[in-house]
């Protein structure tokens, strides 16, 4: 239960965290507001680990395969779509569907079993699911 209640947070502090930097983007320019929102985050999650963890931040780098450390580059480019997306479509359409495209691209590291992932059997069910998702943006489009 508590993990489907973290997940119901994170996806609503997604949809803040866009319609946020999309004004701040208005004010600054899109890069700049990136890196703003990065900077944000690092500032935090120092703060967050100087008060909980207390172990050395070069153990991140122990991690196997090194491209795994790409996380960070990955979100700048995440905060910059989010930005754009909301920006052109606005924020119910454009979270719409990036939650469809996370939940089709984390199908698809499920079946195949990439980037370590546990490998998952594949489920007519899940696949309808997804379809389902996809019918209800075609009709929250259309109105």
């Amino acid at each position: 239960m508590i993990g489907f209640l973290i997940a119901l947070i994170s996806g609503a502090l997604m949809s803040v965290q866009g319609v946020f930097n999309t004004q701040v983007t208005k004010a600054s320019g899109i890069w700049a507001a990136s890196a703003f929102v990065q900077f944000t985050a690092l500032l935090v999650c120092l703060g967050a680990w100087f008060l909980t963890e207390k172990n050395s931040l070069m153990q991140v780098f122990q991690v196997q395969p090194k491209y795994m450390l790409l996380g960070g580059a990955i979100g700048a480019f995440i905060t910059y779509t989010v930005i754009k997306s909301m920006e052109l479509l606005g924020p119910a359409k454009a979270v719409m569907l990036i939650v469809i495209a996370q939940l089709i691209v984390a199908y698809i590291i499920e079946l195949f079993g990439m980037f370590g992932a546990e490998k998952q059997p594949w489920e007519w069910r899940k696949a309808l699911g997804m379809a389902i998702a996809i019918v209800g943006i075609v009709i929250f489009k259309k109105s």
